[in-house]
């Protein structure tokens, strides 16, 4: 019984940690960019071969410009697709058009590049599990 509820535990403690460090807290330097979140298309919705939109929620400090988004699936990567469209808000959000050509379920992260004080910056890193049907 005691070491059931160690490991139950130990994982809340896991989970916490990670799911603090994902995404950064505090302030936001001027031009800066947080990413939130990503969204996919649900389960079924997506298909080899047929382009699909990620939408990435983000919060920033005025009205940066974003160059490009890069993708890791399942760690394999990174592959970076230029923005289609932001738009900017409290938060905003970056549209992304995405294609695979292999079916099966991927881990996807994120992370954007955008242009802080004449450099080119890059987001924290923010994912979400997807699949893919033929």
């Amino acid at each position: 019984m005691k070491s059931v509820f160690i490991s139950v535990f130990m994982g809340g403690v896991i989970l916490l940690f990670f799911s603090c460090a994902t995404v950064p807290t505090g302030p936001l330097a001027p031009g800066e960019v947080r990413l939130l979140k990503m969204d996919v298309p649900r389960e079924g919705d997506i298909r080899i071969g047929i382009p699909f939109m990620v939408d990435i929620i983000f919060e920033a400090e005025g009205r940066p410009e974003m160059r490009r988004a890069c993708f890791f699936w399942s760690g394999d990567g990174p592959y970076c697709s230029k923005v289609t469209k932001v738009n900017y808000g409290s938060p905003g959000t970056i549209y992304v058009e995405l294609l695979n050509r292999s079916s099966g379920q991927y881990f996807l992260e994120s992370y954007v590049q955008y242009v802080q004080d004449g450099k080119i910056r890059s987001t924290n890193v923010v994912s979400n599990h997807i699949y893919i049907i033929r």
